[in-house]
Parts: structure tokens; C-alpha cells; sequence
């Protein structure tokens, strides 16, 4: 099935999806020279979709989907693209957002309406580094999702497994891939309320937010990741990440600061504030990085003969 979207504006396409990817090898997409594939798990079941655009920045973007998700996944295209995103009355108010915001000034918040698919990784991601993540998550993928739909398989897309088959990943397999019992028993326990998850993506905000956030193990930095992805949300900033406050605070400031510090900063911004964070990343405002870089625990049980 395939749909041409004509945006309301010029889409920078990488700059807008690119938050989907989880990792640099995550197995659920792919970028190419014409634009971006995702395999994902839809309502509607399985799909492989394929975003293309005849430049980097582009009013039309092809979408094609090959699977039983593939009406669904093609419906939700523009929502995926950020046209649901109204940013009027956003200023930009520091000459470092001011220039981002002309450098992508068609990036808008994107929503895929997905929101298990986003909070499953968001779980994953919980305090620990990208990169311990992102292999826990790639591994856990490929050994329980499901081969893409059409071209996807052959291109070596994997869809993520649904709800009932997280639930019933043992739990060697999940210290095998580096998630500790925290982590791999709040996935359990979310996928079981599946149906109620899903459901968040129709409700406001606010009450999205209560729903979610009541999910033992869910606070307010994993509601944040999935209400960005999964909701399109622009006011909900990555509050207690160990990177995003000194970040911005220090690209805002010169200096860099705490999660108090980074509300109180952007609180003129509201309702948009993570408008503002993400522009600070598209423009790579990130503050210098010293030190030796953590090594990565294995959480493997160790074997006594």
C-alpha cells in the first residue's frame, strides 16, 4: 500500500523520525540515500514502512507499508511527520534555540501513536548508558521479535515483539542482554496492561500522563521519552536524564546545572519546552564531556564449578 503526504511544510525527514531509532543499530529501522524504513508492531499487527523524500528537506514524502498494519500504519503518516504539531506562539528567545530553529525550520514533533512500543526501550533505557541500552534492546529484538513484513525481512528489519511475548521472555534472557531484574520486571508487569496503555494515546495529556506515570517503575523521565515519541507532546522536557539538564543548562547558561535549575530556566517556553530541547540537540549544543567513560557491567550471574 503506498500514500503520498504533501506536509504543510517542508520536512527535514532525518530530523523529524530520526528519534524513532534506537541506536545505531537497531534492528526496527534503517536510513538509506531516499529517506527511512521502520518495522513495527501496529494495532493492526506487523508492518514494514518506508518513508521516502526526493531531498533531505522535502513537502512530500511517499509512504509505502507492506503488512497487516499497513492501512493503519499508512493513516497515521502525517502524525508521524510532525503535522499534528501546532507551534504557534512558540518563541525562540536565545540566539542558540533562535539559530536551530532557523537551520530546521520544518522540524515539528513527531507522533507515531504507539505507545507500548515506546515505553517497552524507555524501560530498557532507565539509568543505565545509550549504549548498554541499545544492545540490550537490539538483542532482546532479534531474539524475540518477529522478521519485517515484505522487503523489510530481507533487509534485515525485525519488529519488536508484542506484549505477550515480552511477557514471556525468561529471565536469563534477560540478564543475558544486560537488563538487571528492575528493569525487566517493570517491562513485565506494563506489558500485562497492554490494552489500558494503548489507550493513552487517545486521552489528554494530563490524564495520559496519571495512567502512565501510576504504572509501578514508570517516573517522570520514562513518561517524558514516550509522551515525546508516542503522544507528540512538545511541552514534556527528559527530566531526570543524566545528560539533557546539563546539557541545556549549559548551552542556555554557559554553566552547567540541575533538573530545578533547567525548570526554572525554561519555564518561559512553556507549553513548549521540549520544542526547545530538542532544537538544542538538533543544533548539537552538548556541554564537553571529561573523564574516563563508564565501563559497562555485564549483570550476568556468575558461574562457580
Amino acid at each position: 500500500m503506498e500514500r503520498v503526504v504533501r506536509a504543510s511544510r517542508p520536512v527535514p525527514l532525518g530530523a523529524v523520525v530520526g528519534i524513532f531509532r534506537r541506536g545505531g543499530a537497531d534492528p526496527t529501522s534503517r536510513r538509506d540515500d531516499h529517506g527511512w524504513w521502520f518495522a513495527w508492531r501496529t494495532p493492526d499487527g506487523p508492518v514494514t514502512l518506508r518513508l521516502q523524500v526526493p531531498s533531505p528537506v522535502s513537502e512530500v514524502v511517499t509512504a509505502t507499508a507492506w503488512g497487516p498494519g499497513a492501512g493503519w500504519m499508512l493513516e497515521q503518516v502525517p502524525a508521524l511527520l510532525g503535522e499534528l504539531d501546532d507551534a504557534d506562539g512558540f518563541e525562540t528567545r536565545h540566539p542558540l534555540v533562535t539559530d536551530a530553529a532557523r537551520r530546521w525550520p520544518g522540524w515539528r514533533v513527531p507522533r507515531s501513536g504507539l505507545v507500548l512500543q515506546a515505553l517497552v526501550p524507555s524501560i530498557i533505557e532507565q539509568k543505565v548508558t545509550g549504549k548498554e541500552a541499545f544492545a540490550g534492546y537490539r538483542m532482546l529484538v532479534r531474539r524475540f521479535g518477529s522478521p519485517a513484513p515484505g522487503p523489510g525481512e530481507a533487509m534485515g528489519l525485525v519488529v519488536p515483539p508484542s506484549a505477550a511475548e515480552w511477557g514471556a521472555i525468561p529471565s536469563w534472557e534477560w540478564l543475558r542482554a544486560g537488563v538487571d531484574p528492575g528493569r525487566s520486571r517493570t517491562v513485565v508487569s506494563v506489558v500485562g496492561r497492554a490494552g489500558r496503555i494503548e489507550e493513552t494515546a487517545s486521552m489528554a495529556p494530563a490524564e495520559a500522563r496519571a495512567r502512565l506515570t501510576a504504572l509501578p517503575g514508570v517516573g517522570r523521565w520514562t513518561w517524558a521519552e514516550v509522551a515525546q515519541r508516542a503522544l507528540g507532546l512538545a511541552d514534556e522536557v527528559s527530566f531526570g536524564d543524566y545528560h539533557v539538564a546539563k546539557d541545556m543548562t549549559w548551552a542556555l547558561t554557559g554553566t552547567p546545572l540541575d533538573d530545578d535549575a533547567l525548570a526554572e530556566l525554561l519555564e518561559p517556553w512553556s507549553p513548549h519546552r521540549y520544542r526547545v530541547q530538542r532544537l538544542l540537540e538538533l543544533g548539537g549544543h552538548h556541554r564537553p564531556r571529561r573523564g574516563a567513560r563508564m565501563t559497562l557491567p555485564t549483570h550476568l550471574p556468575v558461574r562457580r564449578f
